[in-house]
C-alpha cells in the first residue's frame, strides 16, 4: 500500500530551491571522478539506478560511458531536469519520479544502485536499504554516499571550496551544511546499526572526506542443480 506519510525530510526540492541547487552543484567536479569510478566497476552495458539524483549530473556522466542508466526522485523539478540534461548531453537516462522506500521496479532489475548526498534526508530509509536490495539482481552492489555526522568544519570549508561557488553561494552553502544538513546526517555507529536491520545486514563504510561511502553487497543466489553460476558485477 502506498504510504501517507512524508517520504524526505526538510523542504520540497522544487520549482526555484531545485534550480537554485541545480546552479550551485553543476560545476562539482566529483560527478566525474564518481562515474569513471563507478563505471571501473561495472561491466560493459551494466543496469544502473540512480536514487535522488537531484539535477542529474551523474546520471548523465554514467550514461556517457555507456551504462544503462535509470534514475528517480521525489522532486518533480529534479526528474524534469534530469530529462533535460540528458537530452543536452545527447544521452539516455530514463528518469522517473518515485519514492526511494516504494521503488517502481522489478526485483533483481539493476546490477549497481547509487544515492549520492540524499540519504539522510528520507523520512523512511530503512525502507529504501531494503528496496535497494530488492531491486538489485544476486551479485548486485550499491553505494549511499553522504555527509558524515563526524564531518568537521575544516573538512565542510573544503567541499565547499572545491564547488567554486561565489562569496554569496559559498557563504550560504556551508551555512546549510552546519545548521541543516549536519544535523541529518549519520554517524558511523548509527548507520552501521541501520544496515544491520537491513536485508544487507552488513557493508563496509569507507570515509571520504566530508563524506562516507556505505557500500553493500547482494549475494549470488543460490545455482539451482545443474545450473551454471551467475557472474557478479566486476
Amino acid at each position: 500500500m502506498p504510504s501517507t506519510h512524508k517520504a524526505y525530510k526538510g523542504p520540497a526540492m522544487e520549482g526555484v530551491i531545485a534550480r537554485w541547487y541545480a546552479r550551485i552543484t553543476e560545476r562539482d567536479r566529483g560527478y566525474r571522478t564518481l562515474a569513471a569510478a563507478i563505471t571501473a566497476r561495472l561491466p560493459p552495458r551494466a543496469r544502473v539506478l540512480e536514487i535522488a539524483p537531484g539535477p542529474g549530473y551523474l546520471a548523465v556522466e554514467l550514461a556517457r560511458r555507456g551504462l544503462r542508466v535509470s534514475a528517480i526522485d521525489i522532486s518533480h523539478s529534479f526528474v524534469r531536469i534530469t530529462g533535460d540534461n540528458a537530452r543536452a548531453a545527447g544521452v539516455e537516462v530514463d528518469a522517473r519520479h518515485g519514492n526511494a522506500s516504494q521503488l517502481p521496479y522489478a526485483d533483481d532489475s539493476f546490477d549497481f544502485v547509487v544515492c549520492r548526498a540524499a540519504f539522510k534526508n528520507f523520512s523512511d530509509p530503512l525502507g529504501a536499504l531494503d528496496e535497494t536490495y530488492r531491486v538489485l539482481a544476486p551479485g548486485g552492489r550499491a553505494s549511499i554516499i553522504d555527509l558524515r555526522r563526524e564531518a568537521s568544519r575544516d573538512d565542510i570549508r573544503a567541499e565547499v571550496d572545491a564547488m567554486e561557488l561565489g562569496w554569496l553561494n559559498s557563504l550560504w552553502t556551508r551555512a546549510t551544511f552546519r545548521w541543516f544538513l549536519l544535523k541529518n546526517a549519520y554517524s558511523q555507529d548509527a548507520l552501521e546499526q541501520l544496515v544491520q536491520r537491513s536485508r544487507f545486514g552488513r557493508g563496509e563504510v569507507l570515509r571520504d572526506g566530508v563524506a562516507f561511502d556505505l557500500r553493500l553487497d547482494k549475494p549470488l543466489a543460490a545455482a539451482a542443480p545443474g545450473a551454471q553460476p551467475s557472474s557478479p558485477a566486476a
